[in-house]
């Protein structure tokens, strides 16, 4: 069944200073003013050898107005729960506003922000999905499964030490502005992980192997078998172990790819997510996170990849980490396309941004991840689409004569365009003849983005299609953390070259 709102966050006075704090601003001249309450609960449990080595549960609490005055930003934010305070912090914000518009007409500029229209979402209610709040779970029962699963780990042969975590996230925002906008919401989050590490006694030579189980936007059923089967990973991982501490090391060249959805998101996010990011595309993030290579003079002519290439962002996919019902500028949440048919055709985009560049409205990308932070452009759900009638992985697989199966997500490099990256993974396995053929090692992709998406030849059907992500995508100054998740079906790469790691660490 669908939650509610949790009661102890509607008994706050959320009405009452949002009321105070936009009066204050209309009355002081802003030209917009918005409100946001923010309450994020944070969660952790990390396990050593399926002992207790450290927990957390910590809560951020507050708000924050933000308004335009005189065509300048101003932003503050406080804790006191009572409307004078809510006034006095609309007040500190439009002043910073003042300040802000003297800087910049110092420096001889005469941009004046303003914001793309959105339509008016008048007491709105928003909850994602999941069955049971991980926070209603005792924590013993946190704890005690991940030390049985972290035993039975440590009772296969060859795992020398095992490493288990759970972090789970319950956020709730309530947002009003002067234009007559007001949602509440809540979401739920977990990212539950396992290692195994195996040791070679003789030689001292080590490797370690995780679970490719994503974050999700879910609640505790995720862990007992609702959307992963926890059951069969864990079984086959120490063995997985087992014949990578074997493995032979790669030799470099170029190789034909199948890349499963568990290594590709990663991808995705840092060559697709990030340079689709239109503030980034435009340089206001260069002193920091960089800039990108899909400039918005070539929006609607870039070659992205091959034409089979069909990416889009995403705020509404059920369970995605960047899912929610409406952002933190009120603009609801939507889906819309980045790349078609293998051309750049789409950015993420705020409110002010949108205005900008001349769109008519924002699709939702604004985000904060605490009360004392104003929001930024931030990643929506970006995922690869699958074909409709597209082929399996073991179809894929089967279509590759001298190749490489790349699984899970490892390290990664690429350099501040998005453009030059190189990425590894959790495992590695020889294709020969459409056959898997053992694990290899040492294994590294090579390329840029253009040229890696334009080898794309092939995408998995709909039942290869997985949703990844991660909870810690940075971005800003002062920096910020967001959730994001990338859905993709598994996905044949032709011609990519491929790298020794252990070689190229020699160099």
């Amino acid at each position: 069944m669908p939650h509610e709102v949790d009661q102890s966050f509607l008994a706050l006075p959320l009405r009452a200073l949002a009321d105070a704090a936009l009066a204050r601003a209309r009355s002081l001249g802003a030209e917009h003013a918005d409100f946001r309450f923010e309450r994020v609960r944070s969660a952790a449990w990390r396990l050593r050898d399926a002992k207790l080595a450290g927990s957390s549960d910590t809560t951020d609490l507050g708000y924050a107005v933000r308004v335009v005055h005189g065509g300048s930003w101003g932003f503050a934010s406080g804790v006191d729960l009572t409307q004078d305070a809510a006034a006095r912090v609309a007040g500190q914000a439009v002043e910073m506003a003042k300040l802000s518009a003297r800087v910049i007409a110092a420096a001889g500029s005469d941009e004046r922000v303003e914001l793309a229209d959105e339509p008016v979402h008048a007491d709105r209610t928003w909850v994602s999905s999941y069955e049971i709040d991980p926070f209603d779970v005792p924590d013993s029962d946190k704890s005690g499964l991940l030390a049985e699963w972290s035993a039975q780990l440590l009772a296969a042969d060859g795992v020398a030490h095992a490493d288990a975590s759970l972090l789970t996230v319950q956020e709730n925002k309530f947002y009003a502005d002067t234009a007559g906008t007001s949602t509440t919401q809540q979401r739920v989050r977990l990212h539950p992980q396992l290692t195994a590490v195996a040791v070679d006694p003789v030689s001292g030579e080590f490797d370690s192997m995780r679970t490719i189980a994503p974050p999700a936007g879910r609640g505790w059923e995720y862990l007992t078998g609702n959307g992963w089967d926890w059951g069969a990973e864990l079984a086959e991982l120490p063995s997985l172990l087992a014949e990578k501490m074997q493995a032979p090391s790669v030799d470099p060249g170029s190789y034909d790819l199948v890349v499963d959805p568990s290594n590709l998101w990663l991808t995705i996010h840092e060559s697709i997510g990030h340079a689709t990011e239109l503030d980034r595309a435009l340089g206001y993030e260069a002193a920091y996170a960089g800039t990108s290579f899909a400039t918005f003079d070539q929006l609607g002519t870039l070659k992205y990849g091959s034409e089979i290439m069909n990416v889009t962002g995403d705020r509404t996919a059920e369970h995605g980490l960047a899912t929610v019902g409406y952002d933190d500028e009120g603009v609801a949440g939507q889906s819309w396309d980045l790349v078609k048919e293998g051309t750049l055709v789409g950015y993420q985009l705020d409110r002010r941004i949108a205005r900008l560049t001349g769109f008519e409205r924002s699709n939702g990308c604004a985000y904060a991840d605490s009360p004392s932070h104003v929001p930024v452009q931030r990643m929506a759900n970006v995922s690869l689409r699958p074909a409709p009638a597209g082929p399996s992985t073991e179809e894929l697989i089967g279509g590759v004569e001298r190749g490489i199966y790349v699984v899970g997500d490892r390290s990664w490099s690429i350099d501040m365009q998005r453009y030059n990256f190189q990425f590894t993974g959790q495992r590695f396995f020889r294709i020969e003849n459409g056959r898997l053929a053992g694990q290899l090692r040492d294994v590294a992709y090579q390329a840029t983005t253009t040229d890696f998406w334009g080898s794309m030849a092939a995408v998995g059907g709909p039942q290869t299609y997985v949703l990844g992500g991660a909870f810690n995508c940075g971005k800003a100054q002062p920096g910020q953390v967001a959730a994001v998740s990338h859905g993709c079906p598994s996905a044949l790469f032709r011609g990519v070259n491929i790298l020794n790691t252990t070689q190229e660490a020699g160099r």
